[in-house]
């Protein structure tokens, strides 16, 4: 037999021969596709179950906080205030100026079974369905500077396992992703006398109420 021959008849074999790693190259990178998609999904999905899970635990480590802070106007003029709910107490604290000279403070003790009606109520107005910014587009300086800027945070200790914001200015919504009135009213509502604390701070100034609701 000839080389001719020989060639003739092994080149079938080769072309499928070379069909078939094609066809199993091509499923691979299919199914690589498939389910590397998957994996990134899963992973995203992760991270918004891991701020949820922050929010409904209740060990002693774990608090929400609540921050609004009033128009950027002269520093004698400043308000803003702050109420932090642990699964052992609850404050309510309000500031003058810039450097936050604290105003009047509020404290009551609390306990783990109120703690998680309170969280599984943010939860269920979707406290933590927001996703963070990050870099310059999480600067809250200076924004809505003629309006109102609330800040929520799920912590762990001191650290913010996750923060969102929004703002009464429509050129800023933030990365809060729920009613802002439906969250400040959960907060102040754990507090008795809150309003005593608010407008107490809003007086003080004599010219201006930014704590009002």
């Amino acid at each position: 037999m000839n080389n001719r021959s020989k060639i003739s008849r092994t080149m079938p074999i080769i072309i499928v021969v070379v069909i078939i790693i094609i066809a199993i190259v091509a499923l691979v990178s299919l199914a690589r596709a498939m389910f590397g998609g998957a994996d990134t999904n899963k992973q995203g999905n992760q991270k918004t179950d891991v701020s949820r899970e922050a929010l409904l635990a209740s060990d002693l480590s774990r608090s929400v906080r609540m921050t609004k802070r009033g128009p950027i106007v002269a520093n004698e003029n400043h308000r803003s205030y702050q109420i932090t709910v642990t699964p052992e107490s609850r404050t309510i604290t309000s500031y003058e100026g810039y450097l936050e000279k604290q105003l009047k403070t509020k404290s009551y003790d609390n306990n783990v079974k109120a703690y998680e009606q309170f969280t599984a109520a943010l939860d269920k107005a979707n406290l933590a369905k927001g996703v963070q910014l990050t870099g310059n587009a999480d600067d809250t300086t200076g924004v809505c500077a003629k309006g109102n800027l609330y800040e929520f945070e799920i912590l762990q200790g001191t650290r913010a396992v996750k923060r969102l914001w929004t703002t009464d200015c429509s050129g800023s919504k933030g990365s809060l992703q729920a009613s802002v009135q439906q969250l400040s009213e959960l907060f102040t509502n754990q507090v008795p006398n809150a309003q005593e604390v608010l407008k107490s701070a809003g007086q003080s100034s004599g010219e201006i109420n930014l704590l009002n609701f």
